[in-house]
C-alpha cells in the first residue's frame, strides 16, 4: 500500500501534470498469480490447435512464431473468453493497482466487468489503434484506465500518449480533419511520447488523453490489458453501471442506501 502522505501527493501531483504514472506493482503474488494463468490458458489453447512448442519456449514474446496473422484474432478472443471466466480474476486485476487507485479515485469505485486483452505481434497491421480519446466512444472523462503488461513494452512495440501540454493543438486538428486520424498522427509524431512500461509496472493514464500504437517494428510481440475505473458517485457516459460497470467494495452506509426503500414502496 502507499503509506506515506508525501508519496500520496506525489502520485497525485503527477497524475494531474502528466495524466498518467507508472508505477511498480507492491502485490506481486496477484501479478504471478494473472500472468501463470495467462499462460495455462495459451497451453491449452496451443494444445487445442495441435500447435507443439519446445520445452522453454516463451509463451508471451514469441507467440507469433506459433500463431499466424489469421488465426491471431481467434486466438485473442478465446484467451480474453477463458481469462475473464476465471473467478479471481478481476480482483487480483483490481490488487495490482489497488494503492494508487485509492490515491487517484477513492475507495468506492466500480470496474469494468471484462477486462480487455490486447496481442500485437511484429509487423502485424490489423491490431492498430489510430490516435483517439476513449471519450469520443461514450466513456466518461471521470474513468481512468489501468494498463497492464505482460511483457517489457517499449518503443513500438508499447503505445504512445501525447502531453496535456498539446491539447490545444490536438484539438485545432482534430477539429480540421476530422475522422483522418492518421494526418493527426503525422502531425504531432514528433510530440508523442512512447511509453516505457516493464512487466511488473502498472500503467494507470488519463482516458481523455490521446493515444494509440502503430506497426510493432520490434521482434516480439506485445501482450497487454487494460480496465476502467471510476468512482460509484461520478458521472456516466454511455457506459453504465450494471452493464459495463460493476461495484468494488462498498461501505457499509452505501450498501444500506442502495437497498433501502420507503415504506409506500414496499
Amino acid at each position: 500500500m502507499i503509506t506515506s502522505n508525501k508519496e500520496i501527493e506525489k502520485v497525485k501531483k503527477e497524475f494531474l501534470n502528466d495524466g498518467l504514472i507508472i508505477r511498480k506493482i507492491k502485490d506481486k503474488n496477484s501479478l504471478n498469480w494473472i500472468k501463470s494463468n495467462f499462460e495455462i490458458l495459451i497451453k491449452e489453447e496451443l494444445k487445442k490447435r495441435n500447435k507443439k512448442f519446445p520445452k522453454n519456449f516463451d509463451f508471451f514474446n514469441e507467440i507469433h512464431k506459433l500463431i499466424s496473422i489469421n488465426e491471431l484474432n481467434d486466438f485473442r478472443l478465446n484467451i480474453f473468453k477463458n481469462i475473464n471466466k476465471l473467478k479471481n480474476f478481476r480482483n487480483y486485476y483490481y490488487n495490482v493497482a489497488k494503492p494508487y487507485l485509492g490515491a487517484l479515485v477513492g475507495d468506492e469505485l466500480v470496474m469494468q466487468k471484462k477486462i480487455n486483452l490486447s496481442i500485437q505481434f511484429p509487423q502485424d497491421k490489423s491490431s492498430l489503434l489510430p490516435i483517439h480519446a476513449d471519450t469520443w466512444d461514450g466513456d466518461s472523462p471521470y474513468e481512468l484506465v489501468v494498463w497492464l503488461p505482460l511483457v517489457n513494452c517499449f518503443k513500438t512495440k508499447s503505445m504512445f500518449m501525447l502531453s496535456r501540454r498539446y491539447n490545444k493543438e490536438f484539438e485545432k486538428l482534430y477539429k480540421k480533419n476530422k475522422s483522418k486520424n492518421f494526418n493527426i498522427y503525422k502531425t504531432l509524431k514528433n510530440k508523442l511520447k512512447w511509453l516505457d512500461v516493464k512487466f511488473g509496472d502498472v500503467l494507470i493514464f488519463n482516458l481523455c488523453l490521446p493515444h494509440g500504437n502503430i506497426v510493432n517494428k520490434e521482434l516480439e510481440t506485445r501482450w497487454s490489458m487494460n480496465c476502467r475505473f471510476k468512482n460509484l458517485f461520478s458521472p456516466y457516459a454511455d457506459k453504465k453501471l450494471g452493464e459495463f460497470f460493476t461495484p468494488l467494495e462498498l461501505k457499509p452506509i452505501t450498501k444500506i442506501g442502495m437497498s433501502y426503500k420507503f415504506p409506500d414502496e414496499e
